[in-house]
């Protein structure tokens, strides 16, 4: 038994049995993966696969089990490397968040100028895409952090911590009817076109359910991923906004006014998720510890330390 053929195993159920891809992966061929699958099970004595001819259907009930042992096995081969890199270059190596663009544009500037300060031989990636993308690169190994406000919560392989929490808003052109409205209605908004968020992005599902829960129909005539888009548009006059409040600059954004509206929307949290059993370099701890002062090294490593009983994916 080798490394070898533990991350072929692994690769195999991530390609959902496509003996082809998996070849692909490694820089071999179909042939390949196969001998090191059959020299595995026969050096165990059991059949970790279904097959159906030369093809691959799924797992066995011992190979569910030996899947779930690969995983354990490769992750603390990572982590044994993790550690060595901490104690040789303590100061040196690469930490891989992984956020939405919300985020890095709005809430992350901060922590990441600092963060430079104090590791300035560090290799800060910072990956941007949809929750389910941030999401997806944590639980396969390719990111140390994700922060998202969706998509984080509810996973066994997951320790989530609160980043921060905030409201959406309404924005408007200067001079818009809805400045005097006193207090600002949901019905008031409803009356408008609206240019919000698209669907699984910074809250946008909590939008959709005030309007609902209000027993209104919201005329959204236009989504993006991001503020800077929806501002551009409100900028046109082409309908009211609906953003997260910190997306709101008054300096940079001279032509809008914004409405506050933390009674009309429920609060949002921002949340950061590591993998548990996930070996973190000290500088990690660092970036987290920048984003929530009260997110100390104790409290992520008591968060992350694999619990009785988990299947630590990675």
């Amino acid at each position: 038994m080798n490394f070898q053929q533990l991350r072929i195993i692994r690769e195999t159920v991530r390609q959902n049995y496509n003996l082809t891809e998996v070849g692909n992966a490694f820089f071999t061929s179909q042939s390949g993966v196969s001998k090191h699958i059959k020299d595995l099970e026969d050096e165990l004595g059991i059949e970790l696969f279904v097959r159906k001819g030369k093809r691959l259907l799924g797992l066995t009930d011992p190979g569910k089990e030996l899947a779930k042992i690969v995983e354990r096995l490769l992750l603390d081969a990572k982590n044994i490397k993790q550690l060595a890199a901490q104690y040789s270059g303590r100061d040196e190596g690469q930490l891989t968040i992984a956020t939405t663009h919300t985020q890095a544009r709005y809430a992350l500037p901060r922590v990441v100028a600092e963060f430079r300060k104090a590791f300035p031989i560090v290799h800060l990636a910072l990956h941007q895409g949809s929750p389910a993308e941030i999401l997806a690169l944590l639980l396969a190994g390719k990111a140390d952090i994700g922060i998202a406000t969706e998509a984080l919560e509810g996973h066994n392989e997951l320790a989530t911590f609160s980043f921060y929490k905030w409201h959406h808003a309404v924005i408007v052109p200067a001079g818009h009817p809805l400045e005097k409205v006193q207090p600002l209605t949901l019905q008031a908004i409803a009356e408008y076109p609206i240019i919000t968020y698209q669907e699984g992005f910074t809250g946008r599902a909590r939008i959709d359910q005030a309007f609902s829960a209000a027993g209104l129909e919201a005329d959204i005539v236009m989504s993006a991923l991001d503020a800077d888009v929806i501002k551009t548009y409100i900028e046109l006059d082409l309908g009211v906004g609906i953003i997260a409040s910190g997306a709101f600059n008054p300096a940079r954004d001279k032509d809008l006014r914004l409405l506050i509206a933390d009674h009309l929307f429920p609060e949002n949290v921002t949340r950061i998720a590591v993998r548990r059993g996930h070996y973190l370099r000290g500088f990690a701890y660092k970036f987290i510890e920048l984003c929530s002062p009260a997110l100390i090294p104790s409290v992520v490593q008591s968060g992350i330390a694999p619990r009785a009983g988990d299947d630590v994916d990675i």
